[in-house]
């Protein structure tokens, strides 16, 4: 009979063993962002004052022909001027928007049935960019079929 190995668990318990924490598991526990931790959040820019500006044209500096370079500067303060605005436009609006629970929670329970009745029929609409009533109803759908070919006849007269 040939004798199986099996391993000791003295070793295994001993008392003064410490607990060896593997690479991987230190490499999965660092956290880069220990030092600045809002500094992915959005707004960050303005929040945390990131020194973000266009650099500075030196002699060596490529400026495009037909332009000075004071004009070049110029342009190109323009267009980080521009963009800072464009930031400052978007995180404005941060947190204006409706959030489907906070929607559902503020429209509360209705017990009747009067939402039916209603011009929206219970629904919230978003604003659109156009009008889309009156005489010149691009969607065609307060538009009688009759006038809508009318219409259309009248354009195409018009670009012959």
């Amino acid at each position: 009979a040939k004798k199986k190995f099996v391993p000791s668990k003295k070793a295994a318990s001993a008392k003064g063993a410490k607990k060896s924490v593997t690479l991987s598991q230190r490499i999965f526990d660092m956290d880069l962002f220990s030092p600045v931790k809002e500094q992915n959040d959005f707004g960050a820019r303005n929040t945390m004052k990131k020194d973000f500006k266009t650099g500075t044209l030196s002699k060596n500096s490529y400026v495009p022909q037909g332009l000075t370079k004071a004009q070049y500067e110029k342009v190109r303060s323009a267009d980080s001027t521009a963009k800072k605005n464009n930031y400052n436009k978007f995180f404005s609006k941060v947190g204006t928007t409706l959030g489907f629970y906070e929607f559902y929670k503020g429209r509360g329970t209705d017990t009747s049935q009067g939402w039916k009745d209603k011009v929206t029929a219970g629904h919230v609409f978003a604003k659109t960019k156009y009008d889309w009533q009156g005489d010149d109803d691009l969607s065609g759908s307060n538009t009688p079929k009759s006038e809508q070919v009318k219409t259309m006849k009248k354009k195409k007269a018009g670009k012959k």
